[in-house]
Formats: structure tokens, sequence, C-alpha cells
């Protein structure tokens, strides 16, 4: 993450809250994993801003984020989905994420939960991450991978050292912590950076 993000985002309306209490911040709950994994896959292509902008309507239009029932989405939802204009309408990120909550239910059933999934691989390589979320998942290049993990404390990087989110992070002692130095990924150049 670039520094410009950690001085920017506190006091907006949008990316303020997400810096300076969910990015980079840990969670367990496979809701909250899922959503962020669905948010990444749809900001491909797009601001980070249009997302957190849709996010209360992707909750919505995605049953809060429930994988049972969005793993069971249907042609019917797939075509309520395409028509509604308040989410991110591309084909091949709807089925993605209908997908991919099938294989979160089969990953719930052998590990117990997505965050228990991410433990038993943890610590990996960036590079290693994307080829595990490749084999694993659909629509998970290395920039969504990067920012999921990155997002959620698997990656470090998420906050410069400064920032008071970042002191914020440390004291609920994310994953990254616990990775071996060499498993850490290098550090994106601030002109590489997708959020602002």
């Amino acid at each position: 993450m670039s520094a410009t993000y950690c001085r920017n985002a506190p006091g907006h309306p949008l990316h303020g809250p997400y810096h300076d209490r969910e990015y980079g911040f840990p969670s367990r709950d496979d809701a909250v994993l899922f959503e962020r994994l669905v948010l990444e896959i749809n900001q491909a292509g797009l601001s980070w801003l249009t997302i957190l902008a849709k996010r209360a309507a992707f909750a919505e239009a995605f049953a809060g984020f429930d994988l049972d029932r969005v793993a069971r989405f249907d042609d019917r939802d797939r075509r309520r989905l395409l028509g509604d204009a308040r989410i991110i309408r591309n084909r091949l990120k709807i089925d993605a994420a209908i997908d991919n909550a099938g294989r979160l239910l089969a990953i719930r059933d052998s590990h117990g939960s997505f965050a228990a999934w991410l433990d038993s691989h943890h610590p990996l390589s960036k590079a290693a991450w994307v080829g595990l979320f490749k084999k694993t998942f659909r629509f998970t290049g290395g920039e969504i991978v990067g920012e999921f993990l990155m997002s959620l404390g698997y990656l470090p990087g998420a906050h410069q050292d400064w920032c008071p989110a970042y002191q914020k992070i440390l004291a609920l002692d994310p994953p990254w912590r616990h990775a071996k130095a060499s498993s850490a990924p290098k550090r994106r150049r601030a002109t590489g950076d997708k959020r602002p």
C-alpha cells in the first residue's frame, strides 16, 4: 500500500472507514472473507471507490454474503444480478462469485472455515498464494489475490508504520507477523498500488 492511501483515506466518507477499521485487519468470519473476495474480484479494472460506493448494494444482491444462499443461486439469480445496475454487471464476475461460494462450502466442509483454510496454507509467498488461489477459485489473478490477502492481514503492507491503523492492526496480531522473512512478499512500488 502506498503512503498516499494512509494520508488521503482518513476523513473520506467511504475510504476513511474502510482504511481505519477494515483494511489490513484480520477476520475469521466467512461472510467477511467471502465479501472481501467478491469485492476484490469486482474491483478488477475499476477504482476501489466505485466498489465501496456499491458495497451495500453488493451485500443486498448477494444475500449478505451468506455462502449457503449464494452457492444455491441459479439462472434466475444470475439474470437478476446482471440486471441490477447498483452492482457491477459483469457475467464473469457474477459467475465467479456464485461458483466461488460453492467452492468455499467445500472448503468449509474440509477445513471448518475459509479462515482455517487460509491458516492451513500460511505462510506462503505472494506468488505461491496466487498459484493456490488460481487452482482453487475463479477469477483470482495476482492483484486480486494480493489485495485480498493484504486486506485481511495475511500479507503485510496495508498501512505505513506511521499510520494509526497500523498500530491497531499490530495489537490484533495479524497472520503476516508470523510469516518467515523468506516468504514475505516484496513491497509493491507506490505507482503499482490500486488504492489511491
